[in-house]
């Protein structure tokens, strides 16, 4: 049996529009490596300013949420942040 040292980083980038060169407005970061604890707000300023500079990082996407129209007549109601990006580091 053989036991495997890699680990997963995993970021969760929220961006301004579904384009992933839009501003990053909200993050979240989780270490599978164990060198790091990030916490919620743990930074005032985003670990990237666009999802591209994750890409070009060593970030890896792995999931995009689906782009859902809003109900008719919700156009200007707060909700959730719909523009998420996942992205991975193994380490």
């Amino acid at each position: 049996m053989t036991t495997s040292t890699t680990r997963q980083q995993v970021l969760v980038l929220y961006l301004a529009t579904s384009a992933l060169d839009a501003k990053v407005i909200a993050w979240s970061r989780y270490d599978g490596t164990g060198q790091t604890n990030p916490a919620a707000g743990d930074s005032d300023e985003p670990p990237y300013e666009t999802g591209v500079e994750a890409l070009l990082d060593g970030w890896r996407l792995f999931q995009v949420s689906p782009l859902i129209p809003p109900y008719p007549g919700a156009e200007y109601e707060t909700s959730f942040l719909k523009h998420e990006f996942l992205f991975e580091k193994l380490t």
